[in-house]
């Protein structure tokens, strides 16, 4: 079969695509791979350190905001007003249990409320060496709804803070009042934190001398 000879404008635009070819090979063989792409690399790696740069930058100028914030929050946590004034945890439940007796004497003008037993609670996940132990004790009463809200109110939003837990409460149908309507039977435990910087090592929860339940609501 007889070729046909190509014309003159036909080689000319075979020879200028063939040329084309060799010169995109060219450029990918001898110029992208060994420098234009190591060189697009480190101007991605220059735009990321520059991003990080303005971060920490940005993160250094609000240092002193910073400081300051963190010194109000740790003036905030060694407030003694929000902890339990006591620094050993046995004097600590002494005193939360005479608390809760003194708060329901207060609100028993709105109502019946006493209280029927009170004691220390065993604290075992905290340690000597933490730097705040909490202080639990466990608290048995018979109130009136109006005068349960008052204590409940007073005792978690004054200070120290306090922490009412594990509250249960019903109605004992059997007990008769002149009203007809028998009282509330509450249990809670209520809980506060000692600053333990001045507390005695080994010192615990558990206040000496456990109480019991009597008629009038006194331990003995």
């Amino acid at each position: 079969m007889k070729m046909r000879t190509m014309k003159p404008a036909e080689s000319r635009m075979a020879a200028i695509g063939l040329l084309l070819l060799v010169l995109v090979l060219a450029y990918f063989l001898l110029l992208h791979w060994w420098f234009v792409a190591p060189l697009r690399d480190i101007d991605s790696q220059m735009d990321d350190l520059r991003d990080t740069q303005s971060r920490y930058a940005a993160a250094i100028a609000e240092k002193p905001q910073l400081l300051k914030r963190i010194a109000e929050l740790g003036h905030a946590q060694t407030d003694s007003s929000t902890f339990l004034t006591e620094a050993d945890p046995n004097a600590a439940s002494a005193s939360l249990m005479q608390r809760v007796v003194d708060d329901a004497a207060a609100h028993s003008q709105e109502g019946s409320c006493e209280v029927s037993q009170k004691m220390p609670v065993n604290n075992p996940g905290s340690s000597s060496n933490d730097p705040y132990q909490k202080v639990v004790v466990s608290i048995s009463l018979h109130c009136d709804m109006q005068p349960l809200m008052g204590l409940l109110y007073t005792l978690e939003k004054g200070k120290p803070y306090l922490f009412v837990q594990d509250f249960s409460v019903y109605r004992n149908p059997l007990v008769n009042t002149q009203k007809n309507v028998a009282p509330l039977e509450v249990q809670f435990t209520l809980a506060g934190y000692v600053h333990a910087s001045g507390a005695p090592a080994g010192a615990s929860a558990n206040a000496a001398g456990a109480t019991t339940q009597t008629p009038g609501g006194d331990d003995e």
